[in-house]
């Protein structure tokens, strides 16, 4: 593909297609068309972009674009005074720009047996005839008629007219995609049950199995394996860890961690190196140190827990009072027992213990042990005075 400027229109077609926002923006698995755009235009070698969107969708439209290249956005007003901006600051090796008009898709290989043609919708054209034409009055589709050379299907560029026509294209992207993947050195087990947005970065040597979802600006590091039937959103991943049966999102995960099965890590959480999550753990608005273990059943929230920390199975750190939320801080090597319950704000000291089935209201100090319940009392032959006869 020829030229590494950019120009593309964001027409308002809700009229037409009477959806809530245009057909660009209108998502597939997730993720608007835009960005699927974006993501393939960026991969043929383009890094500038300018953006014709009106103000209603521009902030919609501008996430569509990665933070590693050059945007420039503008409304109808000022486009064209922009538009020569965003031209003439061009390198000079960047003879033509490609200029995408309305919905399409851009796709490597695709069966045609099914595809209506449809009039093109992406062209490039010289940059230099691009910036004499601004300076006069003209009609931009018309000099592109004119003076641009429109791509065709035999280029693997499509054109969208039609919510429908979208939904056709869904799993041609999707796979597409995880082509891309696999030519990177990810290795998928399922392409028909994988869906992983444009936006997302899988690392070389990782496995992503049945069930696998990845969303947003997910990255996931190398040899890693995720699923299956696990959904991460906006999650960072570093080398080496296992994801099985679990929800992320929003939140940043070590290397060689361990999380699952059934594990729920909700936004503002940051899971340390060599941590272990466990069966039917959910961790919310928390910082988990390195080498720390949540094995099962147990609810971390707003709380700061240092390294090597042990939870025993059933803990709960309790952060709401239905005023406000408190957090709790566990410094390093302590060891929470099963069944402890620690009612925020509350502090537990570097190597502290809590006992099982205490409830931990005060802060306990280093190396203490912390016991909160009331002392075993057992009263004999109970039962057996109790006990309701047979009649």
């Amino acid at each position: 593909m020829a030229g590494s400027s950019v120009v593309i229109f964001v027409p308002d077609d809700t009229s037409k297609t009477g959806f809530t926002r245009p057909l660009m923006l209108s998502r597939v698995m997730g993720s608007p068309l835009l960005s699927w755009l974006v993501s393939a235009l960026a991969a043929r070698g383009a890094g500038r972009f300018f953006l014709v969107c009106h103000e209603q969708w521009s902030g919609e439209a501008r996430a569509c674009f990665p933070a590693s290249v050059d945007l420039m956005v503008a409304g109808s007003v000022d486009a064209a005074d922009l538009l020569h901006v965003f031209l003439s600051t061009a390198e000079d090796s960047d003879q033509e720009t490609i200029v995408v008009t309305g919905p399409a898709v851009f796709v490597s290989r695709a069966s045609q047996a099914d595809v209506i043609p449809a009039p093109s919708c992406v062209y490039h054209v010289a940059r230099e005839a691009l910036m004499d034409a601004l300076d006069e009055k003209f009609s931009f589709l018309e000099f592109l008629r004119q003076r641009g050379k429109a791509f065709a299907d035999r280029d693997g560029v499509y054109s969208i007219r039609s919510g429908e026509e979208l939904a056709a294209w869904q799993p041609v992207l999707n796979l597409q995609h995880l082509h891309d993947l696999v030519r990177g050195g990810v290795e998928i087990w399922d392409y028909q049950n994988c869906y992983v947005d444009p936006t997302v970065q899988v690392g070389r040597g990782s496995v992503l199995m049945p069930g696998t979802i990845l969303r947003g600006n997910t990255v996931v590091g190398e040899d890693c394996v995720i699923g299956p039937n696990s959904l991460l959103e906006n999650v960072t991943c570093g080398d080496r860890t296992t994801v099985n049966a679990s929800q992320l999102y929003d939140a940043k995960v070590g290397s060689d961690v361990h999380m699952g099965p059934f594990a729920y890590v909700r936004p503002g959480s940051v899971i340390g190196d060599g941590v272990k999550v466990g069966d039917f753990v959910e961790i919310k608005n928390s910082t988990i140190g390195a080498g720390t273990k949540v094995a099962h059943l147990t609810y971390v929230g707003d709380s700061d827990v240092g390294r090597n920390v042990n939870f025993g199975c059933g803990t709960v750190t309790v952060n709401y009072d239905r005023v406000r939320k408190s957090r709790t801080v566990i410094e390093d090597d302590a060891f929470i027992g099963c069944n402890t319950n620690l009612v925020a704000p509350v502090t537990i000291g570097r190597g502290a213990y809590t006992g099982a089935g205490s409830t931990i209201t005060d802060n306990v100090p280093a190396m203490a042990l912390a016991v909160a319940r009331a002392r075993q009392t057992n009263k004999r032959d109970w039962a057996a005075r109790h006990k309701v006869k047979n009649k």
